[in-house]
């Protein structure tokens, strides 16, 4: 199979809409026929009215994608390429779950065309594309790989919310099984991305490449937590204390903060457990999920303390959070440590209030089971924990002081940094940050 046949008659299949699959599948059906494939009907709806509820794609770009949208796994036979962007979450234990990956290739399998290549995005552990999703497609298709179908991995590198790093501009690493289904994967990712693409020596590199990404991140992140929590005892201001040493050429200019959503709060985990499945125990990775995975919990502790401080009765009061997505301008929920936050604080007897115009109301209280409130009239509260950067918030600084309930003692924790010191005094307010 070559890449004009591709993009001339038989064209390619996204399974999966979401962050990554529909800025895919929308980049792709500029040169070729597109089929958008996902088992969400009320997704599949919107999208059919040009509504990308994730805000990824802008709305004249989706409306003029000519994509097939479909849950009909039958529509899969018509694509030389099908392309697999599930997601990859972790359980309630924090280990892999691999199950929306499994039902992807017996979806997929039973609709292979003669000849096809499966590409992987999801991000996995070393050795899931061949040793777990091969004997899926094997068992659905009742075909063999390298003979009925192909298989290669190019892992995502979506960053939701982010309108600069987008699909087009971002070095797309590609692997495959043999080098023809190499040549054409890259020449296939080649016709949307000018950033350039990294052929890599085999799968199994290019999945421990993609899920070293976050490992990455998420360990600097919890060094600057772990500072936070230091220089906090110390009294001193972690911001100024990274602004001084942010004055160095080698210094990395990462913060203090929550760490969720489904990739740096979760794929170091997928790492793990190869690693302790071979006999390795982790423990650099693992004791920055644990500083990480508990920054929620200190956030409230604060607040909590902050209250006492502030000599209000801590059970009883009335908290109020801004924002509840896991970032700024994303309105993705999952995996959001804001709601650490809230857990703790109701442990203590704290009444919890939630506002996130950014975030999909019907989401928060399928996922959470929390209400959003719809507007911050007349809310009268004891504490503000300004959780989340959204740009939406911003014009809230200088009328804070209104969100309160009583005219001292007010509390204010801003975990992302978004007053100053000197402004939160101005307004009268009891200032903690990260």
């Amino acid at each position: 199979m070559n890449l004009e046949k591709v993009v001339q008659d038989t064209g390619i299949a996204v399974v999966g809409l979401g962050y990554v699959g529909l800025p895919l599948a929308v980049a792709f059906a500029r040169h070729l026929k597109v089929t958008g494939f996902d088992i969400d009907e009320r997704k599949l709806g919107q999208l059919r009215r040009g509504q990308d509820v994730t805000g990824e794609v802008a709305p004249e770009d989706l409306k003029r994608a000519d994509i097939v949208f479909t849950s009909d796994p039958a529509k899969l036979k018509s694509a030389a390429v099908v392309i697999v962007t599930v997601p990859t979450p972790i359980d309630s234990n924090r280990k892999p779950d691999l199950g929306p990956l499994r039902s992807a290739c017996r979806t997929i399998g039973p609709h292979l065309a003669p000849g096809a290549v499966v590409v992987f995005e999801s991000t996995v552990y070393p050795g899931v594309t061949e040793e777990e999703c091969v004997p899926w497609l094997e068992e659905a298709s009742g075909g063999k790989c390298g003979v009925d179908f192909k298989v290669a991995y190019s892992p995502e590198r979506i960053n939701p919310g982010d309108k600069v790093h987008t699909v087009e501009n971002i070095v797309k690493v590609v692997a495959a099984q043999d080098a023809e289904s190499l040549e054409l994967v890259a020449g296939l990712y080649g016709l949307i991305v000018r950033a350039g693409i990294h052929r890599a020596p085999s799968i199994r590199v290019a999945e421990a490449a993609k899920v070293i990404e976050n490992t990455q991140r998420d360990l600097n992140i919890a060094l600057m937590n772990e500072l936070a929590l230091i220089f906090n005892r110390l009294g001193i201001s972690t911001r100024d204390v990274l602004a001084a040493a942010g004055t160095k050429w080698n210094f990395l200019p990462f913060t203090p903060g929550l760490v969720g959503g489904h990739c740096i709060g979760v794929d170091p985990y997928y790492l793990t457990y190869k690693a302790e499945a071979i006999g390795y125990h982790p423990e650099v990775i693992l004791a920055g999920r644990r500083i990480n995975d508990g920054m929620g919990k200190y956030v409230a502790e604060m607040t909590v303390k902050k209250l006492i401080e502030a000599d209000l009765p801590v059970k009883g009061s009335r908290v109020l959070v801004l924002g509840l997505t896991f970032k700024e301008n994303c309105p993705d929920i999952r995996n959001s440590k804001v709601v650490d936050i809230l857990n703790e604080l109701r442990s203590f007897g704290v009444e919890t209030l939630v506002y996130d115009p950014v975030a999909d109301p019907e989401d928060a209280r399928r996922e959470y089971g929390v209400e959003l409130l719809s507007s911050l009239e007349s809310v009268g509260v004891d504490a503000v924990v300004w959780a989340v950067a959204h740009e939406a918030f911003r014009k809230l600084a200088d009328t804070l002081p209104a969100l309160y309930r009583h005219s001292g003692g007010r509390v204010l924790v801003d975990v992302k940094h978004q007053l100053s010191v000197e402004a939160a005094r101005r307004l009268g307010l009891l200032y903690w940050s990260l």
